[in-house]
């Protein structure tokens, strides 16, 4: 027989079961909340970034178009480019300048310029060969300023100067002519070998061979 007492608490009970919702056993499913600003009722627009560029594929850029490298022409040889070209009138009008362009350059022509200025090209020539051939000789200085400056050999020559001398004459020009002519040895010397000469005017009994006379000078060797 079921005590009275126990009894009522088990009828409570049953009918207090009744009443309670049945135990969760997943998550609660909760609606999520609209992502909506200032009470609008409409959704917002989403910006969807744009896709990056790949790095390992290069993106193409603007064609350029390199020019070739210009080719220069060869330029000719100072010495060949200089080069007269004729007879000795042509050889000199082509050379004729008020600048030797060099020191020794400047003796040779001074020589030729106060020794036979008034001779012909042909007379101009032979002086400036003997000059040329006593620095070839090994018997006289090795330079056409030592030869030029030696002493007692060139009567123009005083104390070791020249007189000054009248740079845009044309006797100078052509002076510097003939005295590029000997350098470079372009014309043949009417004198071959001479290393002396004097005027015909004078009479110095040298016991030398005589090798020509051309114009106003007498040459030996």
């Amino acid at each position: 027989m079921v005590h009275p007492f126990r009894s009522a608490l088990l009828v409570v009970a049953a009918l207090s079961a009744s009443s309670v919702a049945p135990a969760q056993v997943g998550p609660v499913s909760v609606a999520p909340e609209p992502l909506v600003t200032g009470g609008t009722s409409e959704m917002p627009t989403m910006v969807v970034p744009a896709a990056l560029a790949n790095p390992e594929i290069p993106v193409p850029g603007p064609s350029i178009t390199l020019d070739p490298p210009a080719i220069e022409a060869d330029e000719p040889d100072a010495d060949t480019a200089e080069r007269p070209t004729g007879d000795l009138a042509s050889m000199v009008e082509q050379l004729r300048s008020s600048d030797p362009g060099s020191s020794e350059l400047e003796c040779l022509a001074g020589a030729i310029y106060f020794e036979s200025k008034s001779e012909s090209l042909k007379g101009q020539l032979a002086v400036g060969h003997v000059v040329a051939n006593r620095v070839a000789s090994g018997r006289f200085p090795s330079t056409y300023c030592g030869v030029v400056y030696q002493r007692k050999q060139f009567s123009f020559v005083r104390r070791g100067k020249m007189p000054p001398i009248p740079r845009d004459s044309k006797q100078w020009k052509t002076a510097v002519a003939v005295a590029k002519i000997v350098d470079q040895d372009l014309q043949p010397t009417p004198v071959a070998k001479a290393l002396f000469f004097h005027a015909r005017r004078v009479s110095p009994g040298w016991r030398l061979t005589r090798v020509a006379t051309l114009g106003n000078h007498v040459f030996y060797r």
